[in-house]
């Protein structure tokens, strides 16, 4: 029996689920990318580039926000099965929905507007 201060390896499928959890935030880091660079290169409102250059700017910065939270989550998780706690709450999963929803109702309303 371990006492609290000691570490032990959780069960492989826990880390393996752990990461799998991980590499989900990365693709979707990865599609914020994609979406970001695609709204500034080929999005264009009215002739207006800044609408594109805003949504670009938020999609790509939410990858980076996500890539650096998934980082964290993955080794907070790790770190809390290594000591038998529970797992930290994340922030991560509002955010990206926030993020999505915002652009994907601006992304409408300049629709609307065009």
């Amino acid at each position: 029996m371990s006492t609290p201060d000691e570490e032990e390896e959780p069960d492989y499928r826990f880390t393996l689920a752990n990461e799998r959890t991980y590499l989900a935030y990365l693709r979707t880091a990865l599609a914020c990318y994609a979406g970001g660079l695609s709204a500034v290169q080929f999005l264009d409102i009215n002739g207006e580039r800044w609408p594109a250059q805003v949504i670009g700017v938020v999609l790509i910065t939410a990858g980076i926000i996500t890539t650096a939270g998934a980082f964290r989550r993955w080794e907070l998780n790790l770190a809390a099965m290594r000591r038998g706690a529970r797992l930290p709450v994340s922030w991560l999963p509002l955010m990206l929905a926030a993020t999505i929803g915002l652009v994907g109702l601006g992304g409408l309303l300049f629709s609307l507007l065009r």
